[in-house]
């Protein structure tokens, strides 16, 4: 049975989906680009606008590959939820604008298709259901935020990425990358492997190159956790930067929307398009607004960009001696080879209580938080099948075949259905919060005048996360069982530029990434 465009793809038996790999790799699309072969893997943005530009590639065919790679590979990986039954229209539409020779200056991301978390609304043909059938056929108002300013950069909306079901807030019973809708997303680089959540999705489809890029949101971890254990670059940024307007919420004090990608210059490229202010979200966006760069944020894409950086390793508790040590003491001599000064075995104040939930409040706020802020998006619907919280409780109830309900459970949604709203001991929890990161974090930066904290894996997100700051992870190494894991610099509120700048002139000075080589699924051969 093929897999179609539209909807999650069925279970195939294992011969064949091996031999609709193969197929695939045989067929893989070459194009002649001022005399050398241009292969669609793998390729950057930067690559796909000169092939637009120089006649030897259309938007058209490029969306073509990732349908046809979405067909051969999510029977197994389980990535993509939907394919938007309209993509190859747009990518047609992009190449007639580009036909026209108007001389019009065209954004990066013009003709280039994009995949969306599952939670980000289109007022298209897709869904938007977060991962559960609960909201299957709701309509929404209009795109969201981001998607507008995606359609506006004339970027070609690809489908929907799988994701942890409701974010992974539904019950800690349920994997990471599991949904109703699309079942379990798999690690491409291990069949084993954590894919990471809840942008897992976004994140196994672009490593899989079933995507050139993607966004995803992040309350805490949702993007970096990803990115780190799939390979690929993932820019949390600071909240307010990008709009959260139309995405199904969380948390509106910790929800961010940012880009998963394959290189750093890609998400630069993707940030440039997704920030600004929003009236639907005017708060937050009009308070990052100040930091938005004149000029955008490719700009900070330099090769020399760690030349003067101050760097502060924090290893306790995020990382300790483990196989992965002597990678990192590498990594941190090419930091130093390239400019920047390392201050090595910094420590960050009560950091065992800011990774605690319980402790520093996070887990009671944000279910508060979620049920106001879902409550709120539910009702705007212009229809759907739940109205509440309450009715997403009763649906799982009432469907407990598709929804997995009795086998997996729901505890975190009905605890979160008892709260009653952000109340004086949420808005303490909030003051806590805020002091830790204050006192830590904050005073960890500003004491010893760094440009960004690194360390090596996803654990130091929560930092970001209950902060509100900025964060990028970047390939940085694969274990014996080919596990990937990355390196994360993090930064103050505002400090994308530095990360970008930093990222970007590791990532150049190493090249860590490879394409996974979907092994276990019994090739030999890189896909």
């Amino acid at each position: 049975m093929a897999a179609t465009r539209w909807g999650p793809p069925p279970l195939l038996p294992k011969p064949l989906v091996i031999l609709l790999l193969l197929l695939l790799l045989l067929s893989e699309p070459y194009f002649q680009i001022n005399g050398h072969d241009f292969e669609i893997e793998e390729a950057t943005i930067e690559d796909v606008q000169r092939a637009f530009g120089d006649n030897k590639l259309t938007s058209r065919e490029l969306v073509d590959y990732y349908l046809d790679r979405i067909q051969s590979l999510n029977p197994v990986l389980r990535s993509v939820i939907e394919v938007n039954p309209d993509a190859v229209a747009e990518a047609e539409r992009a190449d007639s604008e580009r036909r026209r020779e108007d001389n019009v200056s065209r954004s990066s991301l013009h003709g280039i298709p994009v995949l969306l978390k599952d939670s980000i609304a289109t007022k298209d043909k897709l869904n938007t259901t977060a991962g559960s059938y609960a909201l299957l056929g709701a309509s929404v108002p209009r795109d969201a935020g981001v998607v507008e300013r995606l359609r506006n950069a004339g970027a070609v909306i690809l489908g929907k990425a799988s994701m942890s079901e409701w974010y992974h807030f539904r019950s800690p019973g349920i994997p990471s990358g599991w949904c109703a809708r699309s079942g379990q997303g798999l690690n491409p680089y291990m069949k084993s492997g954590d894919p990471c959540g809840s942008s897992s999705g976004s994140a196994i489809s672009v490593a899989a190159n079933m995507a050139m890029v993607s966004i995803g949101t992040e309350t805490d971890g949702s993007l970096i956790c990803p990115g780190d254990h799939n390979s690929v670059v993932a820019l949390k940024p600071t909240v307010g930067l990008t709009s959260r307007a139309g995405v199904i919420p969380l948390s509106p004090r910790q929800d961010t929307v940012g880009p998963i990608c394959r290189t750093v210059s890609e998400a630069a490229h993707v940030l440039d398009s997704i920030v600004g202010y929003d009236q639907r979200d005017s708060e937050v966006t009009m308070a990052a607004a100040e930091y938005i760069p004149s000029g955008g944020y490719a700009q900070f894409l330099n090769k020399n960009g760690l030349e003067g950086k101050r760097l502060g390793v924090v290893r306790n508790p995020f990382f300790t001696v483990s196989s992965r040590t002597p990678v990192f003491e590498a990594h941190l001599q090419i930091l130093r080879e390239k400019g920047a000064t390392i201050l090595d075995n910094l420590e960050i104040a009560n950091i065992d209580t800011v990774l605690n939930p319980l402790l520093c409040g996070e887990a009671m706020v944000l279910m508060a938080e979620f049920k106001v802020s879902l409550n709120e998006y539910l009702k705007e619907l212009i229809t759907s099948p739940v109205r509440s919280l309450s009715d997403v409780i009763i649906f799982n109830q009432k469907n407990p075949v598709l929804e997995k309900s009795e086998e997996l459970g729901q505890d975190i949604l009905i605890a979160a259905n008892s709260t009653n709203g952000v109340g004086e001991e949420e808005k303490q929890a909030i003051d806590t919060m805020d002091k830790l990161s204050r006192e830590g974090f904050e005073k960890l930066m500003l004491d010893n005048e760094l440009d960004a904290m690194v360390t090596l894996g996803s654990d130091a997100a929560t930092v970001a996360a209950i902060g509100g700051f900025p964060a990028i992870t970047v390939p940085a190494g694969y274990d014996s069982d080919g596990m990937p894991f990355g390196m994360f610099f993090g930064g103050l509120k505002g400090a994308e530029p530095k990360l970008i700048e930093i990222a970007y002139a590791f990532e150049q000075a190493t090249m860590i990434r490879k394409p996974p080589s979907l092994k276990w699924l019994g090739l030999s051969c890189s896909m």
